[in-house]
């Protein structure tokens, strides 16, 4: 037909049009996204079929095992140590059944990404039977002297008096001591098994930013633990010999008064020698600290800050010796007079402790110990607004001689004596030894660990071994190394009067980074005496007790730190280095019913690194939970009483 082109119909010589091709090749890739999506749901499937149900039981068995743990920690916490061996052999038993669903899908070790998790989960099991088997250790130790120490249980030491069980406790502890290289070696199993487990394995989503938080603070706290276990090692071992088996230790005694507050922890104003045989302790002398001076010929020129700040007292005196803020130095200085004394004894160490101690005890001993005649309590006394044996130490001791103190009877009259804290040390011990070991001991026992860990006792033994211990368990009063920032406030009453009692003491730390790196640090330390001022006039005969604070101040910082500015310091600020740290020291009063305020501005010697800064404040020892406050470019990041030496990360 004319105006028209001839169709040709056969189909095989038919050329198809280009978008037909382009439909016929996607339908092998539509076929293959099929196949690969069926294999996938497969998979999935046979995952829920294998992985689950395993998976499942096996956070339940590891949820009641974590639950089993708590149980046996609270056991622990109760001091019921018959109660706590029961429930660690059923944690052990729980944990074991954990092991096996873990083992039971072993088949995740080829499982890429999973494998990792699956290792991590056998890492931490296996230091949970390392820690298990340390536990079972400490327990089976122990266990044999728990009447001794107070704790709930049935121990060995039941018949006799108190004085001969502890007596028996002591010859027998050479035999387990030697358990601590056991305790140490399953210790270490534990952290290398928890070394094996990396915490940036677990992403910040879906709860694990949880998991990698508590497995890093498992990882300090371990870490903590060896080192601590480990150094302490040798104490443990000399513990016999240092408690008097088989040859008796002699021990000074030193009570530092806190209240008249000095880098140790307190004006020395009394000392006694202790002696102990097998355990037993013994009174053997007692006196005034002033009494020991007296006896004392040659002093040499007392050192600057006493010329400077005390400047009636020419010579160095035993009273004066403890200047520097580390324990061990200042009793070296005490030493060197010591042995030129009179009345000295020689002893095996120095224990030096405060009023802290002395409150605390009484008031677990019912809140009533009698010494020389005189009822002394731990409740607050109106007269002073503390505790009333600080107040009637306070009174029978400093009050003038020359005055009628008004008490009635000869025997109060007597204990006016100066030696009078040793009396009373000596009554506290009667009392405590004296009573049925359940009744007192183990809240006597746990409190002293307390009162070491703030500060308020510390040691100085001259066996080489036994203060190696002593200082691993931070008990000796050092200043420590640190890397990163540091801090410790260190003061001084110059006044000769308690005002410590009353003064309040507010830190505060503000940290700013320029954008260079460098940190700059301002310090700023807030006084207050709330109080009324004392009648301090000596011929009228009162107690003096409350007056004007003269305080010598130092602030121990990073060695390298650079002083910008001070505020509040009486006199020019000056800066040393002492004892591996950068020292700023001023000098400031705090009157009763008023206030001051202290201000320190520095640079650190480094800069920031990966925007976190480790910190350590070491308290000064004496010193009763001051505030202290620390705040990022004015923004308050952490706030705490400061009880005990305190380590934080700060984000800068």
């Amino acid at each position: 037909m004319e105006g028209f082109n001839k169709i040709d119909l056969d189909v095989k010589n038919t050329k198809i049009s280009k978008p037909m091709q382009a439909v016929k090749k996607k339908r092998p890739f539509l076929k293959i996204i099929l196949i690969v999506l069926a294999v996938l749901t497969g998979l999935v499937v046979l995952f829920a079929i294998i992985i689950i149900p395993p998976a499942q039981k096996t956070y339940k068995d590891a949820k009641d095992t974590f639950n089993q743990v708590r149980v046996t920690v609270d056991a622990l916490k109760k001091q019921d140590i018959e109660l706590a061996s029961k429930e660690l052999d059923i944690t052990k038993t729980k944990l074991t059944q954990t092991q096996k669903d873990i083992d039971s899908m072993s088949y995740l070790k080829f499982v890429p990404l999973a494998n990792i998790y699956y290792s991590d989960a056998q890492h931490l099991v296996k230091a949970g039977f390392h820690g298990l088997s340390a536990a079972k250790v400490l327990l089976d130790s122990i266990e044999p002297y728990v009447d001794v120490l107070g704790l709930k249980g049935k121990g060995t030491f039941v018949s006799g008096t108190a004085s001969q069980r502890i007596e028996t406790a002591v010859t027998t502890m050479g035999k387990i001591t030697p358990h601590i290289d056991d305790l140490v070696k399953y210790l270490e199993q534990a952290k290398k098994e928890i070394d094996y487990v990396d915490p940036n394995h677990y992403p910040s989503f879906f709860g694990g930013d949880k998991i990698k938080k508590g497995l890093t603070t498992i990882r300090q706290l371990t870490d903590q633990g060896v080192t601590l276990i480990s150094d302490a090692r040798p104490l443990v071992k000399i513990l016999p010999s240092l408690l008097g088996d088989p040859k008796e230790k002699r021990y000074l005694v030193l009570f530092q008064n806190d209240k008249e507050l000095r880098p140790t922890g307190g004006f020395i104003t009394a000392y006694a020698v202790f002696r102990i045989n097998k355990g037993v302790i013994h009174v053997d002398k007692s006196g005034d600290i002033y009494a020991l001076d007296n006896g004392i010929p040659g002093k040499t020129t007392a050192p600057a800050p006493i010329l400077k700040y005390l400047p009636k007292v020419p010579l160095l005196n035993l009273r004066d010796s403890n200047l520097s803020p580390d324990f061990i130095e200042s009793m070296k200085v005490f030493n060197s007079l010591y042995d030129k004394a009179a009345g000295k004894v020689a002893v095996d160490g120095i224990i030096a402790l405060d009023t802290s101690v002395l409150v605390s005890t009484i008031r677990i001993l019912d809140d009533e110990v009698y010494a020389g005649g005189v009822r002394f309590t731990s409740k607050v006394d109106s007269r002073c607004d503390c505790p009333q044996v600080i107040y009637e130490l306070e009174r029978l001791v400093s009050t003038p001689k020359s005055v009628d103190l008004k008490v009635t009877t000869l025997a109060a009259v007597q204990a006016q004596r100066k030696d009078l804290i040793g009396v009373l040390l000596y009554a506290i011990m009667d009392k405590a030894l004296k009573s049925s070991p359940k009744l007192y001991w183990g809240p006597l026992f746990q409190d002293m660990l307390t009162q070491v860990g703030e500060k308020h006792v510390l040691f100085y033994l001259y066996d080489k071994d036994a203060q190696g211990g002593i200082e691993s368990l931070n008990a000796a009063g050092r200043i420590r190394p640190y890397e990163g920032d540091y801090l410790h406030i260190n003061q001084a009453n110059f006044g000769g009067a308690k005002s410590n009692l009353f003064v309040e003491e507010a830190v505060n730390q503000d940290y700013d980074v320029a954008g260079d790196g460098v940190i700059t640090k301002k310090l700023t330390i807030n006084y207050k005496n709330p109080h009324a001022p004392s009648d301090c006039n000596l011929e009228r005969g009162n107690l003096c007790i409350n007056a004007v604070l003269r305080d010598w101040i130092r602030i121990y910082a990073p060695k390298g730190s650079k002083l910008v500015d001070s505020k509040g310091s009486e006199v020019k600020m000056t800066s040393y280095e002492e004892l591996g740290k950068t020292v700023f020291e001023g000098f400031l009063t705090v009157r009763p019913l008023g206030a001051a305020t202290f201000t320190l501005s520095y640079t650190l010697p480094f800069k920031v690194k990966d925007g976190a800064l480790p910190l350590m404040i070491q308290k000064q020892p004496g010193t009763h939970g001051n505030e202290y406050t620390i705040k990022v470019k004015g923004q308050q990041i952490e706030k705490f009483p400061l009880l005990t030496d305190k380590e934080i990360n700060i984000k800068l």
